[in-house]
């Protein structure tokens, strides 16, 4: 006899741990997106107000304490603000691999981006520490935001295909195809090379970063490279993925294109031409604090533009029933044959 007591910590678990693609799962991954995306924007503001080291030690705060104290100020708060933000994706990631768990069998791959994007959290902290270490020397931090910045990418496509499935189960349509609509050499091709620009893009926009006047804290140490170079070499690539963009927009109407993918090169195309424009007024205008805090948020919006328009026109995955729904449904194949 089971107790009121057994079957709601059952139900409790099922929710948790679902043996199929739920809302939950769903909820899980665009909150993974979002947080991972989040991480950087905070990093940002870190940064931008001269709080990084607002906590002067790592893992503690101060040499005496692991949180931050009065004596030191709104940077110490700061800065400490986005250390804890490490717990929330931490429990993010943990309650993600525990909604793939019963799926792992037939999900592999599902599963495997949510173990990466748990044990990423971790390394993180450590890059985190190295950098206030060194005195946030800019190529640790430009290392510790690709890091946040390929989370980003990895949990998109995690999001998305996750999206598949469940519009799979919803639709009672197996299999779905990321991929949903044409694609040809060309987009193919077109869809590589702006997700490769859109990396050199960020790597050279470090660069520039650790060019400039906001470092995170007076005394960080800075590139000795000419700005206006490094600018220029930053924005000879976003003018390559426009173009590319542009000609995978007219491709797509003259092909069987889905509209997924149709919404997808639009939104990129939307986010490129808004982060140009917030880049050009922020380097036109000395870089004003909020403008690049806004271009911040341009950078979580361009990658994930950039691993959408990847995914709908490269992508091999399909959805498949789960182990459990493929146990559920052998009996009613086996009587509908009989």
């Amino acid at each position: 006899m089971t107790t009121s007591g057994d079957h709601a910590a059952h139900s409790w678990v099922d929710v948790l741990m679902p043996r199929t693609f739920t809302l939950w799962t769903m909820i899980l991954g665009v909150a993974s997106v979002i947080s991972q995306a989040g991480i950087i924007v905070t990093g940002g503001a870190v940064r931008l107000t001269a709080s990084g080291l607002g906590c002067s030690e790592w893992p503690r705060c101060t040499p005496d304490s692991y949180v931050t104290t009065p004596e030191m100020g709104i940077h110490g708060m700061i800065e400490f603000g986005n250390r804890l933000l490490t717990f929330v994706l931490a429990a993010i990631a943990v309650l993600m691999i525990l909604a793939l768990l019963r799926v792992r069998k037939t999900h592999r791959s599902l599963f495997n981006m949510s173990i990466v994007l748990f044990l990423v959290i971790p390394a993180q902290a450590v890059i985190g520490g190295i950098t206030v270490w060194t005195d946030l020397n800019p190529w640790v931090v430009s290392l510790h935001f690709i890091v946040s910045a390929i989370m980003v990418s990895v949990a998109t496509l995690l999001a998305h295909r996750i999206g598949a499935e469940r519009r799979a189960r919803l639709t009672n349509d197996h299999p779905v195809r990321v991929q949903d609509g044409q694609s040809n050499s060309l987009t193919r091709v077109c869809a590589i090379v702006i997700y490769v620009a859109g990396w050199v893009v960020l790597v050279i926009g470090t660069v520039v970063t650790g060019s400039g006047p906001h470092g995170g804290d007076p005394t960080a140490p800075r590139h000795d490279f000419d700005q206006l170079l490094v600018t220029r070499m930053h924005a000879a690539p976003v003018y390559l993925m426009t173009i590319l963009a542009i000609v995978v927009a007219v491709m797509m109407y003259r092909m069987d294109t889905s509209q997924r993918q149709r919404r997808a090169v639009w939104a990129f195309i939307a986010v490129i031409v808004f982060q140009a424009l917030v880049g050009f007024y922020q380097h036109f205008n000395g870089l004003p604090i909020l403008v690049v805090g806004l271009h911040m948020v341009g950078i979580g919006l361009v990658t994930w533009a950039m691993t959408m328009v990847l995914d709908v026109f490269t992508a091999k995955y399909t959805t498949r029933p789960t182990q459990a729904e493929r146990i559920v449904e052998g009996p009613k194949e086996h009587l509908a044959s009989a």
